[in-house]
């Protein structure tokens, strides 16, 4: 209770303010006003479009979805940076929960899964930026579909640098080899979903889903929060 009313006395000369307009939050707002959230381009999948073509001859992911459209300046984009270069692990959770939330509701076949499996960082990174970013998106999607979050099969190896300019087949030459399997047998048979917080040319989950294809009985699928 005093907690509550100190929380409150702070707001009231320190209001927080949503991450995107600016404007103060009202109760029950965390980081994103109502206004701003409705407004954040979600995908729409056209008639017979699939990204499971992302895929096909490169790994054995099934199927792929992204929740919301990644522009250059706009919105998303700088949700994303906020959680993924200036410490808002809170964001990445609050993004994942809210995503599921809907896709549930929508009845989405992405939500059949066993285990959550986020793509990891290079110990290095992740000691750079003191927590995982595509672990926190699986956390919120854990708040709403409870599974295990699997954080040991897969390791990775080698720090690539930023995939932001690198053309297609750079991306995937960049991505060869980066990952390593740990160990599998916690994956054996089971509805493997991998997450990331973006999707554009596929080839970090590519370069992940490789190295899992081969255990007994594994089915993979992939859900980035953006779409580039």
């Amino acid at each position: 209770m005093k907690n509550s009313i100190w929380t409150d006395f702070l707001h009231l000369f320190y209001p927080r303010l949503c991450l995107l307009c600016e404007e103060p939050l009202v109760e029950g707002e965390e980081q994103i006003c109502l206004n701003c959230l409705c407004d954040l381009p979600r995908v729409r999948h056209q008639e017979g479009e699939t990204w499971e073509s992302l895929f096909v001859g490169k790994s054995d992911i099934k199927q792929a979805y992204a929740f919301y459209v990644f522009e250059k300046g706009g919105h998303v984009q700088q949700l994303i940076h906020a959680l993924k270069y200036y410490d808002n692990k809170e964001l990445a959770y609050s993004l994942g929960s809210l995503a599921f939330r809907t896709l549930l509701y929508e009845k989405h076949p992405i939500c059949d899964f066993d285990v959550l499996l986020p793509v990891p960082l290079h110990p290095k990174r992740l000691q750079e930026r003191g927590y995982n970013q595509a672990e926190w998106i699986a956390k919120g999607i854990q708040s709403v579909l409870p599974a295990p979050i699997n954080t040991s099969a897969v390791t990775r190896k080698v720090k690539t640098e930023t995939q932001t300019h690198r053309n297609v087949y750079d991306r995937w030459t960049n991505m060869q080899e980066v990952f390593e399997l740990v160990e599998s047998k916690e994956l054996e048979n089971r509805k493997v979903l991998l997450i990331d917080d973006v999707l554009t040319t596929g080839a970090t989950f590519n370069a992940c889903a490789a190295i899992l294809g081969n255990i007994p009985g594994i089915q993979l699928r992939a859900f980035a929060l953006a779409k580039v």
